[in-house]
């Protein structure tokens, strides 16, 4: 039985006295509360706890009245062109591109604004543009998000060298004096770009925006990953100057999706050199003049010449009415609404114990609300230090209507620092790259799980919602880690199934009792089934898969042709 003192949760009234006891700043926050009950309200009627605001924001039903109230009133047509409908489109977009830049208080003398499908679009244009070259560097920090570590192949094709900053447990912080030595070797007379979150998509650790100019009094260009920091943060690009700043607009307001940009800075822009072209990014192009000479267009200036095709015209105008929304509501307000509810969260999170004072929560990243944002990346572990599956510890959160999320988030580097993998063993991984599939790479790793869980907070969390996520949390108080036989359940297969599984999976057939064969397909609790029976983890979420050693008996099999071996949920 599990000690009272560590498992009970005060009543919803009372521990919300306490907490805005602790966290006096929080009542400055009340219109938020007021917008939940409105333009949310969705979330409540449903009985949705929402906490993956790092996955994507939320979107305010105002949004959504604004924005097809303005499609339904108007015609609106392709912006490349001057008839009325292109001519009403073309200033709406303008306007959408002169909102951003003043949201985020950049001149129009320093940045432009290139629209992209999303932040990785936004990436994208950058490394496969940028000058690198052999002397040149592409620098980055361990916590990078994949689309940001994906420049590195650009990196490499041309020559530069790619260099990692690496994080250090507990915090999951950058050792400045190695950044700030790796920083001082880049050669001011090559193309160097250096890249770093403002905060972590995996820890919440925000980094340090001093770093900008620092490394650019040293020649290099910087570009700062700003998809997860901005929905909660200021960024003010009259104080800080980064060569590139990549977004996604669902981030920070949830409709539309499918909207990004690239905020770059004129001046280094012009140092980009496109491997292509496309419509609306040229001036003029010439078929016979490129038979001839080889060269043939010109391409358009300014941000013109980086959006490939048409832009999502009709979507745009809902980037300036997100915008408008959260200026309405005001940024630093919904800041110390995340910070204090963060804060929150991670006590009652670290304060749970199991019946032998075990900790039941492991928390990747900072421990209190300095220098860090509302993502929270954690483990659930039993009494004895074992992880808890956190696949199956996401299910159990669907279940209870609550959104998080599991995995490691499109961030491995800070990922395999956090759950403390070898070095020298995941590079073996990859050494044969090609031949290497997600089964064998769990294989390696053996039981070392390879993912987290994640809740985090944004403009409409409210203190109900993390409350009823800390009662989840209660839940996992002694339970006990289990072992994928412990978990298997078997069911006897109907002749029809039978077939429908051999037309599909083939015929695997293991002996059973008095020389019967027995067609066997194990099925994971994501749903995926095989019966290949080679492999022990499941290729699409990574669970061992059911074991088959001692899992039929002889009286089964002798009725049964064919046994399907269920993962057990684990619930039951």
């Amino acid at each position: 039985m599990a000690d009272s003192r560590v498992t009970q949760l005060a009543p919803l009234e009372e521990a919300q006295v306490a907490f805005r006891q602790k966290y006096p700043a929080f009542a400055t926050t009340h219109v938020l509360d007021e917008l939940r009950a409105t333009d949310y309200a969705r979330l409540d009627a449903q009985k949705q706890v929402y906490l993956d605001y790092t996955g994507g924001g939320l979107y305010a039903e105002r949004q959504l009245r604004e924005a097809m109230e303005l499609l339904s009133q108007n015609v609106f047509g392709n912006p490349h062109s001057t008839s009325p409908a292109s001519h009403a489109m073309t200033v709406l977009v303008e306007q959408t591109r002169r909102a951003v830049l003043d949201y985020f208080n950049a001149s129009p003398d320093e940045y432009v604004v290139i629209f992209t499908p999303n932040a990785t679009g936004a990436l994208r244009l950058v490394g496969e543009a940028y000058p690198f070259a052999e002397g040149g560097q592409y620098l980055l920090t361990f916590d990078n998000h994949n689309s940001v570590n994906g420049i590195r192949e650009f990196a490499q094709a041309k020559g530069a060298r790619v260099n990692y900053v690496p994080v250090e447990p507990p915090d999951l912080r950058v050792n400045e004096l190695q950044l700030f030595s790796r920083l001082a070797q880049g050669r001011p007379d090559q193309h160097n770009l250096f890249a770093f979150p403002a905060q972590s998509n995996f820890s919440g650790v925000q980094h340090p925006l001093d770093w900008i100019a620092q490394a650019q009094a040293q020649g290099w260009d910087v570009l700062v990953d700003c998809a997860a920091f901005t929905p909660s943060n200021r960024l003010d690009l009259a104080k800080w100057h980064p060569d590139f700043v990549p977004l996604s607009f669902y981030k920070i307001f949830g409709y539309p999706t499918g909207v990004g940009c690239l905020l770059a800075r004129k001046s280094t822009l012009r140092k980009l050199r496109r491997p292509w072209f496309a419509g609306g990014t040229i001036v003029m192009a010439s078929i016979m003049a490129a038979d001839t000479t080889g060269l043939g267009f010109y391409l358009a200036p300014g941000e013109a010449g980086f959006e490939d095709g048409t832009v999502n015209y009709l979507l745009l105008p809902a980037v300036k009415i997100g915008l408008r929304y959260i200026e309405s509501i005001g940024i630093d307000l919904i800041h110390e609404r995340v910070r204090c509810l963060t804060g929150w969260v991670l006590d009652k999170l670290l304060a749970l114990r199991h019946s032998n004072a075990a900790s039941l929560v492991r928390v990747y990243g900072p421990i209190n609300t300095e220098r860090r944002g509302g993502t929270i990346s954690f483990n659930f572990y039993d009494p004895s230090g074992t992880v808890l599956d956190g696949y199956a510890s996401q299910e159990e959160a669907n279940q209870c209507g609550l959104s998080v999320r599991s995995g490691c988030f499109c961030n491995p580097g800070v990922g395999e620092v956090a759950f403390g993998l070898v070095r020298e063993n995941v590079a073996a991984i990859f050494r044969n790259k090609e031949r290497m599939t997600y089964e064998q790479f769990l294989e390696v790793v053996d039981d070392q799980r390879q993912g987290a869980l994640r809740v985090s907070i944004g403009l409409a969390t409210n203190f109900s919602d993390v409350y009823r996520f800390i009662q989840f949390a209660l839940t996992f108080i002694d339970r006990q880690a289990s072992s994928a036989s412990e978990e298997t359940l078997e069911m006897p297969v109907d002749d029809e199934t039978l077939q429908m599984q051999k037309t599909i999976h083939g015929s695997t057939t293991l002996p059973g009792p008095l020389g019967k064969k027995r067609f066997v397909v194990r099925v994971c609790a994501c749903g995926y089934q095989d019966n290949h029976l080679d492999t022990r983890f499941c290729p699409h979420c990574g669970r061992p898969l059911p074991t088959i050693a001692g899992s039929t008996s002889p009286a089964k099999a002798e009725t049964a042709d064919a046994t399907m071996l269920y993962q057990k949920p684990a619930s039951e």
